[in-house]
């Protein structure tokens, strides 16, 4: 039986089929690249916002400043030059992010929950996202969906979804399904193999939109579950 957060992982290291340079934030979106560069992306590129270019990591890092990220990289250097050459010289394909909350025009909160100034919960801040964001040629987001992290309005914007001048957020994965933009909102464009569209509007606080070419995600392969389960998740720490 697969798990939603398999198909998460997944449909997020699918996402990735033909790019090169990825700036990646750790957890879910971390493990849908390495399992991307198993795949669909072997020429696949990562980048780590601590100043590692070309990292292939031999286990999943536990923070950004996990020695392993420097395991097999083609350069280190310090964080300046990496945001300044690399990811604000139009280097990058893709960013790859999480988000706590996340609104109908893809704006991102990693922030605070609550109000700003005594919050319920203190987040971990923009760290490289907001750069990200503005910068990469376009954003993905992977996220676990429900009514606490899909929000009518975020509790504070750290990162914008659509810039002005910039692609921005293009894609967004959860564990029910995969989003696009249709006139400026998200919009459902596959449910996952076992949803329901009930239980994609019950995960969601706003009206959604549904995309007329609405259609499934493919089923995982053997291959990619065991890639997953056996290398590089096996204490099923993600995917569960």
């Amino acid at each position: 039986m697969t798990s939603r957060s398999e198909l998460l992982i997944i449909a997020g290291a699918r996402a990735l089929a033909g790019r090169r340079v990825c700036f990646v934030g750790i957890g879910l979106p971390n493990i849908a690249v390495t399992l991307a560069q198993r795949t669909v992306a072997p020429d696949l590129e990562l980048i780590y916002e601590s100043g590692v270019y070309g990292s292939v990591p031999p286990r999943q890092p536990l923070s950004i400043g996990d020695p392993c990220l420097v395991t097999g990289s083609l350069a280190v250097m310090p964080m300046p030059e990496l945001f300044q050459y690399y990811l604000q010289g139009g280097r990058v394909d893709v960013g790859f992010l999480g988000a706590a909350q996340l609104n109908r025009h893809g704006d991102v909160n990693t922030t605070v929950i609550g109000d700003y100034d005594s919050p319920k919960v203190r987040l971990p801040g923009s760290g490289g996202a907001c750069d990200i964001a503005l910068n990469a040629g376009e954003v993905f987001i992977l996220m676990r969906q429900s009514t606490r992290s899909f929000v009518e309005r975020v509790d504070f914007v750290t990162s914008p979804g659509r810039p002005p001048h910039r692609r921005g957020l293009t894609t967004v994965i959860t564990d029910l399904g995969e989003y696009g933009f249709e006139e400026g909102e998200l919009a459902l464009r596959r449910l996952h193999p076992g949803v329901t569209l009930d239980e994609v509007h019950a995960a969601t606080g706003w009206r959604l939109r549904i995309s007329r070419e609405l259609g499934e995600t493919p089923a995982p392969t053997a291959e990619e579950l065991r890639l997953l389960r056996s290398e590089l998740d096996p204490n099923g720490t993600y995917r569960k």
